[in-house]
C-alpha cells in the first residue's frame, strides 16, 4: 500500500506561517453544523450514561449492576469499529451520519418505555455504543472533505476535542441537575430528541457527498481487509500507537481518584477538583497550540511532547497531597497537545479511499484502550498502594511512547 509523502519527525512540515486559527474553522458553514450535531449528540450520551445507571439501580438496587450500565459503553467500541468499519467509505458520509443518529435515538426512545427490562435497557445501551465509533469515524473523514487535508482540518479536529473535554467537565453536573427534576426514563426522552436535532442539523447543514470506496465487496471482508492493510502499513500502525498509548496510561488517576482521595484524607469536592484537572490541561494545551502555533512549529512539538505528557505523574511516588496532585494532572494533560501535529501526519499517512476505516479504526481503538488502562489501573491496586500505581502508569507509559517514536523516527529514515 502507498502512502502520501509524510512530514519527518524531526524536521518541520512547512516554514514558518501565521496561523489561520480556529475562527477560519467556524466560518465554514458546514463545520459549523458538524459541531453543532457533535454537542448535541455527546449530551445525549451522557445524559444517558447518568440516567441509566440510575435507572438500573433503582430497578435492581445492585450498585454491580449500576456500574454495568456505565461498562457496557466501552464493550462493543473495539468490535463494531473493526467489523463495521468499512461503513465509513462505503457509503456517503452525510447518509452514514445521519443514520446512525436516528438509530441512537430510536434505541433513548425505546429504553423510555415502562416496560423496558434491565436486559432490553444494557442491549440498548451496548447498541448505542456499537454504532459510536462507525459515527466518529466517518464524522472524522468528512471533516478532510469540509475543510481540506491541511491546518482547517488539523484545527477542527482539535476542537471538536476541546467540546469533548469541555461537555465532559460541564456534562455530568448538566445530567445531575436533570435527574434532579426529572425520572430516569423522562431524561432519557432529552437523550432522544439531542439525538434526533443531531440528524436534523447534519441533514440540512452538511451537502451529499459520494463515498470513498465503490461498495463491490462485502461489508465484513471491506472492513477486516481495510483494517489489514491499515495495521500492515508500519508508519500508520505506528501513528495509531502514538494516539493510543498516551491515553491508555493517563486514564490511570481518574480510575484511582476515589480511592486516592481517601488515602491522603480528601473529601468529594476534593474528588471532583481532580477529576477536572487532567481535562482542564487537555483543553488549555489544545486551545493554545491551536490559536497561538504554526503548523510547522506543531509537528516539531509532537515527539518533545509526547515523550514527556506522562512524566508528572512520577509526583505521585511522594504520595502528594491535592495542590501537587492538581500540578502533576494538568501538567500532563498540556501535553496533550501533540495530537495537533499528529493528526496532520496521520491524514497525510493515510490513502484517501481508507480514510473514512482508518478513522473509525483509530477511534474504536482509543476508547477500547482506554477502557482496558482503566481496568488494569484498578487490577494493579488491590496490590499496590494506589500512588505508586498512578506513577508507574506514569513510567509505564513514557517507555511505551518512547518506544514507538523510536519506530517513527526510523520509517523517517526509510523514506528520506
Amino acid at each position: 500500500m502507498s502512502a502520501n509523502p509524510q512530514p519527518s519527525t524531526t524536521e518541520p512540515a512547512a516554514p514558518e506561517r501565521r496561523p489561520p486559527g480556529y475562527g477560519a474553522v467556524f466560518a465554514v458553514p458546514e463545520f459549523r453544523a458538524v459541531f453543532a450535531a457533535h454537542v448535541l449528540s455527546l449530551l445525549g450520551v451522557i445524559v444517558s450514561e447518568i440516567a441509566l445507571s440510575v435507572l438500573v439501580y433503582r430497578l435492581t438496587g445492585s450498585p454491580l449492576m449500576s456500574a454495568l450500565a456505565f461498562a457496557v459503553g466501552f464493550l462493543p467500541y473495539l468490535l463494531s469499529g473493526t467489523l463495521l468499519a468499512g461503513i465509513a467509505d462505503r457509503y456517503p458520509a452525510r447518509r452514514v451520519l445521519v443514520t446512525c443518529d436516528l438509530l441512537c435515538a430510536t434505541a433513548a426512545a425505546a429504553m423510555v418505555l415502562p416496560g423496558t427490562g434491565v436486559g432490553v435497557l444494557l442491549a440498548l445501551r451496548c447498541a448505542i455504543a456499537a454504532i459510536a465509533p462507525v459515527f466518529a469515524g466517518t464524522r472524522a473523514a468528512t471533516l478532510s472533505d469540509i475543510l481540506g487535508e491541511g491546518d482547517l482540518f488539523v484545527l477542527g479536529r482539535s476542537l471538536l476535542r476541546i467540546v469533548s473535554q469541555s461537555v465532559l467537565i460541564a456534562g455530568y453536573g448538566v445530567g445531575g441537575v436533570l435527574l434532579a427534576l426529572f425520572s430516569p426514563r423522562q431524561a432519557l426522552v432529552i437523550t432522544a430528541v439531542t439525538f434526533l436535532s443531531s440528524a436534523v442539523v447534519l441533514r440540512l447543514g452538511t451537502r451529499r457527498r459520494p463515498a470513498r470506496s465503490d461498495g463491490k465487496a462485502a461489508l465484513l471482508k471491506a472492513s477486516l481487509s481495510g483494517a489489514r492493510q491499515l495495521l500492515g502499513h508500519r508508519r500508520i500502525r505506528l501513528l495509531m500507537l502514538l494516539f493510543w498509548m498516551p491515553p491508555m496510561f493517563s486514564v490511570a488517576p481518574e480510575a484511582l481518584v476515589a480511592p486516592y482521595t481517601d488515602s491522603i484524607g480528601a473529601g468529594t469536592v476534593a474528588l471532583g477538583v481532580l477529576m477536572c484537572a487532567l481535562p482542564v490541561g487537555t483543553i488549555a494545551g489544545e486551545v493554545y497550540a491551536g490559536s497561538a502555533l504554526s503548523p510547522a512549529t506543531r509537528s516539531r512539538i509532537v515527539v518533545p511532547l509526547a515523550a514527556t505528557t506522562l512524566l508528572p505523574y512520577l509526583l505521585y511516588v511522594v504520595h502528594p497531597g491535592v495542590p501537587l496532585a492538581l500540578v502533576a494532572l494538568v501538567a500532563s494533560g498540556l501535553g496533550s497537545a501533540y495530537t495537533l501535529g499528529l493528526d496532520r501526519w496521520f491524514i497525510d499517512a493515510v490513502p484517501e479511499d481508507l480514510r473514512g476505516r482508518a478513522m473509525t479504526l483509530l477511534q474504536a481503538g482509543l476508547m477500547t484502550i482506554q477502557g482496558v488502562g482503566m481496568a488494569a489501573a484498578g487490577a494493579a491496586a488491590e496490590f499496590v498502594p494506589v500512588q505508586y500505581v498512578v506513577a508507574g502508569a506514569g513510567a509505564a507509559g513514557t517507555l511505551c511512547v518512547a518506544l514507538v517514536l523510536a519506530g517513527l523516527r526510523r520509517t523517517d529514515r526509510t523514506e528520506e
